[in-house]
């Protein structure tokens, strides 16, 4: 198989299962002419989150790493009226585009994009008490994955579920040599969560637009 197989399969499911979407599609264009990197999720794995986040019944959401807003829109267009998305960024210029695309699509009422390192203001999270989070989606810089899950437990309650992206790294993940700090740190993040008796998790390899890749779904049990 090839990139080109997996792009065109991609687009197949997109545009059968997706569709034309203006606000996404304006979030993207956005997120290109501010020159943010391409490394948002694709639609269908936008569309994913969005029915983790309908299943789950959530109404309050957490993610860690915003860059544009294309997946903040997927999770917040899942909220209810009274729901809450905090979502955070750590480069001041993804977060404006990001707050732009929010707007444009009709969530800032509901969606909050904090401004600082991640590893900051999840402190402040916790040290503040917050009502838990009914879901939240880890997709920030890999080598702070373990870092941010464990602050992911402290903010989540029993059912809650905890999504961390990018953990297949092309294969890399299963390569126990490799020193790679986004791999070695992923090997911890599942060395963490295999040891980890209040989660039940699996992972998921994926190919696509994005590559070969995949991710991690954890559910909170106690």
């Amino acid at each position: 198989m090839t990139q080109q197989t997996w792009d065109a399969v991609d687009a197949y499911f997109t545009d059968r299962l997706i569709g034309h979407d203006p606000e996404l599609e304006a979030a993207a264009a956005a997120a290109d002419r501010a020159g943010l990197p391409h490394i948002a999720v694709a639609p269908n794995q936008g569309k994913l989150l969005h029915l983790l986040a309908l299943t789950q019944g959530a109404r309050r959401i957490l993610e860690v790493g915003t860059l544009g807003g294309y997946s903040a829109i997927w999770l917040a267009r899942a909220l209810p009226a009274d729901g809450r998305l905090i979502t955070l960024e750590i480069d001041p210029r993804h977060a404006e585009v990001a707050r732009g695309n929010l707007a444009r699509a009709g969530l800032d009422g509901v969606a909050e994009v904090r401004i600082g390192p991640a590893a900051d203001t999840l402190a402040r999270l916790v040290a503040d008490g917050v009502e838990p989070f009914d879901l939240v989606f880890i997709d920030a810089d890999k080598q702070s994955n373990p870092e941010y899950f464990a602050r992911a437990l402290e903010l989540t309650r029993p059912g809650s579920l905890i999504v961390v992206d990018n953990v297949v790294r092309a294969g890399a993940v299963a390569d126990a040599a490799s020193t790679d700090p986004a791999v070695t740190a992923t090997r911890r993040l599942h060395d963490l969560i295999a040891a980890e008796p209040r989660v039940s998790a699996t992972s998921v390899q994926t190919v696509g637009t994005k590559g070969y890749d995949g991710f991690t779904l954890a559910r909170v049990r106690s």
